[in-house]
């Protein structure tokens, strides 16, 4: 395989849990420190790397509402949960070397910049990374949708997805052992058979901004770089599969 990244312009979306490693609950120093190098890695083939965390972890607005709250109030807790997110996570790349800017979309001035989508794109061409918090800003959108909006509005290349498996299986194949594993699907596929790796609308928008969507394990050290180089297990999402 090239040894040259397959893209300049990267969104990559990794869940609140993916900071969790072994722990029930919060962050773990750790696995932070294990995906900024990844980060650094894919920094380091001269790619722009823009991210988007979610806040799992510690609030899920969704399962907030379940248990009696008003989801609009659930959200903008798990916004919030976002941004600590983003703000560990930018400590732990800094840590090792690599510079980053916090935006959020609902503004924090005594903490990170607000998002300006010209700024973080200058961030961006300095070679700086640049991380989404807060969501949209809107309550009843996910971290995921706001990763495809992010991710079309800074005209990125693909938005990847770091997830617990190395693609997208038919089922769970922690739970299906003979789950079957796809390398290419379309959006059309992921929609039409609620394949849950993003949520329709985040899909809906990157089909509508001829954005793909590859997904791989964020667990497996290293997997960040080697989908950059077109190596390693992986499933891209297009409009026509090949």
């Amino acid at each position: 395989m090239s040894q040259n990244p397959a893209y300049k312009r990267v969104m990559l979306k990794v869940s609140g849990e993916a900071l969790m490693g072994d722990r029930d609950y919060g962050l773990d120093n750790a696995t932070c420190r294990r995906i900024a190098e990844d980060v650094r890695g894919v920094v380091d083939l001269g790619v722009q790397v823009c991210l988007v965390i979610g806040g799992g972890n510690i609030f899920r607005g969704i399962s907030g509402a379940a248990s009696g709250m008003d989801r609009a109030q659930a959200d903008s807790i798990g916004m919030l949960a976002t941004v600590m997110n983003a703000l560990a996570m930018q400590n732990a790349l800094e840590k090792i070397g690599v510079q980053t800017r916090v935006q959020s979309a609902i503004p924090m001035a005594s903490l990170c910049e607000p998002f300006i989508r010209r700024r973080a794109e200058r961030h961006m061409e300095k070679g700086r990374v640049v991380i989404f918090a807060a969501g949209t800003g809107n309550p009843f959108f996910t971290t995921d949708t706001a990763a495809a909006l992010r991710a079309a509005e800074m005209s990125c290349d693909a938005l990847l997805k770091g997830t617990q498996v190395d693609g997208v299986y038919s089922a769970d194949p922690r739970k299906k052992p003979n789950a079957e594993r796809y390398t290419t699907l379309t959006y059309l596929d992921m929609l039409a058979r609620d394949l849950a790796v993003m949520d329709a609308a985040a899909i809906s928008l990157a089909r509508e901004n001829k954005l793909p969507i590859i997904v791989f394990n964020i667990h497996e050290p290293g997997a960040f770089t080697a989908v950059m180089k077109g190596e390693g297990k992986f499933t891209t999402v297009v409009e026509q599969a090949p």
